[in-house]
């Protein structure tokens, strides 16, 4: 699977760790910055980029680090089409792509450990939407809601 990875520079260290836990679970991966942990930068901008990758399936599926994910978590679900969910316990990581087709992982990584964020993202990628009748219509009134507004 080709999954997309974009952090700030408050999200950077956890980013390579992830980086290469991905790389080592043999998927492709889609590093889109930022490329360290001293200079500041916006997570809007990383955010974008990692929604933009799996909106143009240039990714499966996107990981998207800041300080608490809060702020990217925002700013990434401003793109129609992205369902991304800030996740720090198992069962919301792969609920969220089961039942919501999340595609895209947000974590803090200011409030998680290194092992709780690897095990979250083994989760989220190993889940798979289940397509079943009231999670369609759940996701097509969210579709719709983008569209209205």
């Amino acid at each position: 699977m080709r999954i997309a990875i974009g952090a700030d520079h408050a999200g950077y260290e956890l980013k390579q760790v992830l980086a290469h836990l991905l790389g080592s679970l043999g998927h492709e991966v889609v590093d889109l910055g930022t490329t360290n942990g001293t200079t500041a930068v916006d997570y809007p901008d990383y955010a974008e980029a990692v929604g933009l990758s799996v909106l143009e399936k240039t990714a499966h599926r996107g990981l998207l680090i800041c300080g608490s994910g809060v702020g990217a978590s925002i700013a990434v679900n401003k793109l129609p089409g992205i369902r991304a969910g800030l996740c720090h316990d198992t069962y919301s990581a792969h609920q969220g792509v089961e039942h919501d087709d999340m595609n895209v992982l947000v974590l803090g990584a200011r409030i998680i450990g290194i092992e709780l964020a690897r095990e979250l993202v083994r989760t989220f990628l190993a889940a798979e939407f289940t397509r079943e009748t009231r999670h369609e219509r759940r996701l097509a009134k969210i579709k719709a809601l983008e569209e209205r507004y």
